[in-house]
């Protein structure tokens, strides 16, 4: 049986703090409904519904947090990349991040994004901006929106060949250093 995650919700930021449960509730593995955060949260069934019309749009708040968390991971305690063996330490972050966050970098990616009106969207495109902007820096006459695509491709296929098992589980060490192996061999190529 799952302990709960908040015994109750008195006042503040109702919003901030459905988020807070789901995510608990996400990166513990336990099914959540809006109805089931509600109960976490301590408030009524019907409240989560003044933030979010369904769970889906829960799901991608929780998304869109979720790339604001990547995003501020891969910026901290680092300067803008000056190398490309730079660019390659951003690689190993963004695979050691889904997988020390599996289920929430899933989430981030497991749903098509509403290019209507979609926070996932719009956090998705201010991740690829930024990895646009640091290509644009180490390579200043390369096309950094092609890069910033092939350079994303890379470690989210590493991230996903490591959380689906393809790889064996092994060191972080182990994992960092083929995420710079393969960002080495992929420069190394002549076109």
């Amino acid at each position: 049986m799952s302990t709960p995650i908040r015994s109750s919700y008195h006042h503040g930021d109702l919003r901030a703090a459905l988020l807070d449960v789901a995510m608990q509730m996400l990166e513990q593995g336990r099914t959540f409904s809006l109805r089931a955060v509600a109960r976490e949260a301590g408030v009524s069934p019907t409240a989560p519904y003044r933030h979010f019309a369904d769970r889906e749009a829960l799901e991608s708040a929780l998304a869109a947090e979720g790339f604001r968390d990547l995003r501020a991971d891969l910026l901290e305690q680092r300067s803008p990349p000056s190398s490309a063996a730079d660019l390659a330490e951003f690689g190993v972050e963004y695979v050691l991040f889904a997988l020390r966050r599996p289920a929430l970098f899933r989430l981030m990616f497991g749903h098509p994004c509403d290019d209507t009106d979609d926070h996932r969207l719009r956090a998705a495109a201010e991740l690829r901006n930024l990895l646009a902007a640091m290509l644009a820096t180490v390579f200043p006459r390369a096309d950094a929106p092609a890069l910033a695509t092939a350079f994303w491709g890379l470690v989210h296929g590493l991230a996903f060949l490591h959380l689906d098992g393809k790889f064996a589980a092994e060191p972080l060490e182990d994992v960092a250093e083929r995420v710079r192996a393969s960002y080495r061999a992929i420069l190394a190529v002549q076109v």
